[in-house]
C-alpha cells in the first residue's frame, strides 16, 4: 500500500480568490490565483505529489509533478 499523498488543486473559491485543496480539505486561501498557485506548489513539492491548477470554471489548466515522476518531462533548453 503507498502511502502516496493525494494531489494538490488550486481552484477559485465560490466566496472569492482561490484555494489549494488536498484530498478535499482546503489546505490555504490567497487573493490572488498567482499567490494561491505559488503555496500549492510549495505543498505540492513537500507533500512530493500532483499539483493541478484549475481555471475559473474549474478545468483543469496545468499540472506539475513533484514526486517520483515514472516519465518526468525533459528540460526545455
Amino acid at each position: 500500500m503507498s502511502d502516496k499523498k493525494p494531489p494538490v488543486h488550486t481552484v477559485p473559491d465560490p466566496d472569492g480568490g482561490w484555494n489549494n485543496k488536498q484530498g478535499g480539505k482546503v489546505k490555504s486561501h490567497a487573493d490572488t490565483k498567482v499567490e494561491a498557485q505559488k503555496l500549492g506548489k510549495e505543498q505540492a513539492k513537500k507533500d512530493q505529489t500532483e499539483h493541478r491548477i484549475h481555471n475559473k470554471d474549474g478545468k483543469i489548466a496545468n499540472s506539475n509533478s513533484y514526486g517520483n515522476d515514472p516519465f518526468p518531462p525533459k528540460d526545455k533548453k
